[in-house]
């Protein structure tokens, strides 16, 4: 394997093209692959890092098993076959409701999921937790009922559009968009296209943005009322397109008529005049809107979203170009769940149903678990990812994961998460395994990379897909494969699929676990479950897809999937797989009227009393907690919990307490000193960074620190400070938002 190999970046959502060079098995240079379709030749500094990820420390080399209070390595036939026993005794016992599986969204590699999925389903459970629960709760509900699937992701279509709208997004540090930086200084250095940022703080994207309003934190839901007022009073709406596009608009109007909007500006902190512009902007121009977290897990989260969803509604922005899409997907990001369906599972304890694309989030789970409740959580399955850093309230969840009867973690490393389950299996790294990612970043183009393994793995080291297809052997679940179909997939891969279907026709069990199916033979010739189920996928894709990968010259056909394959297989850096039609992204909308459903009766109630008086006086900050937490800066220097070896930000100021110079000089704090941080969760001690970025009444905190490396523990663990139970009704976590203060030690 020695040489430069194509492959791409894990560590974002991004997929950043990379070209690494191989020597003696063991990657020792990264960069930019100029060929990558999708960031052509951009990357970031910590894609150029990646090394930091593959090599950690605390890695992972075999299966462990807790006994007393050490690991001792035990064989996978163990290991396995111990965990099926223990799961099943605990379904026989308590019923399926006591199992969850959370994970199936790493930003490296999604195959997973399905071989996860599956085995929690064979066992009758629906408890899948996952990030996208955690940060897109509330959000994922509203495009569920206003676009009929909660899927649906309306990106913003940044290349046709005229003016983009950053709000609660840093861009230039987070990405979340293909070549952020880049497209964010065009827009600002081009004569004929905007750059708006609303952000309450002068960010990284804000310091370059053509116009910036610094919204008074917390008030993003008032401010976006305040502007479709303003927009009704003006009658600017766009007429035509609502006729056309929307459904429930004659309803929610009465909303926003005589609604006192220069109040409510004057309590955002924000100059009339400036909005007002704003808003004749959005009524005039080809626009798009980019909301991140500063929307998603601010104050008023789901409100947040509902209303910045009718502003773009009557602006006439979703569908068209130069708005925000819908974009092709080879396949959705989750499953629709609707909760009033009465057969939609909802928690025990905390009611929650899986709002975030068939996820729960994972804010609730401590809950499910440390109750007493007869159908309590009493078994977790967590890989690729690691809740004791990642998910709010650290305290709860060691309390929780502590009662557990059984907890099992696939990692590469022994993380936080790791070191209190009972069993911990070792997987290979996304550079020594196959895999892809499904993020719908592009329009009108489907983008598709199959990364390959460029290094070889520790010798017991498996792809978590791998692991799931032998657990389920152990489980009992995959029907008996007779010997011409394990010797077919020795031969082509059409001869294969034809015998697979044939066998499939006549074993009512084949379909369900069709990915261990898959996994057992050509999984078993490739080593690799997730290559193969990824083959099984395209062959199956749903008429959709077909449809837009023959828009990118794949010709339709029984064999369009395979020649799909093979093209992955051809192209390292990725192929465009599919073409959307631009013109018909709202065609056959999966929604009762085929439009863009603005009503949704849940939201009234609270959409009806948001005004100026009740916001003033809900923002007072309580007793003792004069400070606002941003509790997850997006930085350079982190990258969630993947990146745990300290030494890739050597010399960096990478975790401190960010406070504003006004903030420094009353509290008597200079750069440099150590502080405390406390919450109602917690305290936390860390260096200060004076910074002029910084609004005053805010501090802002890194993700993805206090991770423990060598026995050492490096940076602030900032879920400390947060608590499980200040969330959003639909469980998104209120991060930005978190009522603090700030000492000298």
């Amino acid at each position: 394997m020695n040489g430069w190999h194509k492959t791409g970046c894990v560590l974002c959502a991004q997929n950043c093209g990379l070209e690494v060079l191989v020597e003696n098995n063991r990657m020792v240079k990264v960069r930019p692959d100029q060929e990558n379709p999708r960031s052509q030749g951009y990357a970031c500094r910590k894609g150029l890092n990646v090394i930091y990820h593959q090599y950690p420390a605390d890695r992972l080399t075999e299966p462990l098993k807790r006994v007393g209070g050490r690991f001792m390595p035990v064989s996978w036939d163990q290991a396995l076959g111990e965990i099926a026993e223990k799961m099943r005794s605990l379904v026989e016992t308590h019923g399926p409701r006591c199992l969850a599986y959370m994970g199936g969204s790493s930003q490296g590699g999604h195959m997973e999921a399905a071989f996860g999925l599956n085995v929690l389903r064979s066992l009758g459970s629906r408890y899948y937790y996952s990030s996208a629960g955690q940060e897109f709760s509330g959000i994922w509900w509203l495009l569920g009922r206003m676009l009929g699937r909660q899927y649906n992701v309306a990106v913003p279509d940044e290349h046709a559009a005229e003016m983009l709208v950053a709000w609660g997004w840093n861009g230039m540090e987070s990405h979340q968009m293909p070549q952020a930086p880049k497209v964010l200084k065009a827009f600002s250095k081009d004569p004929q296209r905007l750059l708006v940022v609303i952000d309450p703080r002068k960010s990284e994207t804000a310091a370059i943005a053509n116009l910036h309003l610094p919204v008074r934190p917390g008030t993003d839901a008032l401010l976006i009322k305040a502007m479709i007022a303003v927009i009704v009073e003006q009658g600017w709406e766009n007429k035509d397109y609502i006729h056309k596009h929307v459904d429930g608009w004659e309803r929610l109007r009465p909303w926003f008529v005589g609604f006192d909007s220069r109040a409510a500006v004057q309590v955002c902190e924000l100059d009339y005049e400036q909005v007002l512009h704003l808003c004749r902007l959005m009524t005039t121009k080809r626009w798009c809107m980019h909301p991140d977290l500063g929307i998603y897990m601010g104050r008023n989260s789901t409100l947040n979203s509902y209303l910045m969803n009718i502003l773009g509604a009557i602006c006439g922005i979703f569908g068209v170009r130069g708005g925000n899409v819908i974009p092709g997907m080879v396949m959705p990001m989750g499953f629709h769940a609707d909760e009033r369906d009465p057969k939609t599972w909802r928690t025990m304890v905390t009611n929650m149903p899986p709002v975030a694309a068939g996820s729960f989030p994972p804010a609730v789970m401590p809950e499910e678990i440390l109750s007493d409740h007869p159908e309590r959580l009493r078994m977790v399955y967590v890989s690729a990812c690691n809740p004791l850093r990642s998910y709010p309230d650290t305290t709860a969840y060691e309390k929780a994961f502590a009662k557990l009867d059984l907890l099992v973690v696939n990692d590469i490393v022994m993380s936080e998460t790791a070191r209190l389950a009972h069993y911990v299996l070792p997987c290979r790294s996304f550079y020594e395994s196959w895999d892809t990612t499904f993020f719908p970043w592009t329009f009108p183009e489907v983008y598709l990379q199959m990364r390959r393994p460029i290094v070889k793995p520790p010798a017991q080291c498996l792809e978590a897909s791998q692991i799931f297809t032998l657990l389920a052997d152990k489980l009992g679940l995959i029907p008996k494969i007779p010997n011409e179909l394990q010797q077919a997939a020795e031969s082509d891969r059409l001869t294969f699929g034809a015998k697979l279907m044939e066998w499939a026709a006549s074993e009512p069990t084949a379909l369900p676990r069709m990915p261990f199916v898959l996994a057992k033979t050509l999984g078993r010739v490739w080593d690799s479950a997730a290559k193969a189920a990824l083959w099984g996928l395209l062959m199956t894709a749903p008429k959709t897809f077909r449809k837009n990968a023959a828009r990118a010259g794949f010709a339709p056909g029984l064999d369009q999937g395979d020649r799909i394959f093979q093209a992955l297989l051809d192209t390292p850096q990725g192929i465009w797989a599919g073409k959307v039609d631009p013109d018909e992204n709202l065609a056959g909308l999966p929604t009762p009227s085929g439009k863009i459903e603005v009503h949704v009766p849940e939201m009234a109630a609270q959409t009806l009393e948001l005004n100026a008086v009740a916001e003033k006086a809900a923002l007072q900050m309580p007793e003792g907690f004069p400070l606002i937490l941003n509790a997850g800066r997006h930085m350079k220097y982190n990258i969630n919990t993947l990146m745990r070896n300290p030494e890739w930000n050597k010399g960096k100021r990478a975790c401190t307490i960010a406070i504003s110079p006004a903030d420094a000089e009353s509290l008597g704090l200079e750069d440099g000193q150590q502080a405390r941080v406390t919450t109602a969760a917690g305290s936390e001690v860390g260096e200060i960074q004076v910074s002029d970025q910084i609004r005053q009444g805010m501090v802002l905190i890194p993700h993805g620190f206090g991770l423990i490396y060598k026995d050492q523990v490096y940076g602030i663990n900032v879920n400390r400070l947060t608590q499980t139970t200040h969330r959003d009704p639909m469980g998104t976590p209120i991060h930005r938002f978190v009522p603090c203060r700030v000492e000298a030690m």
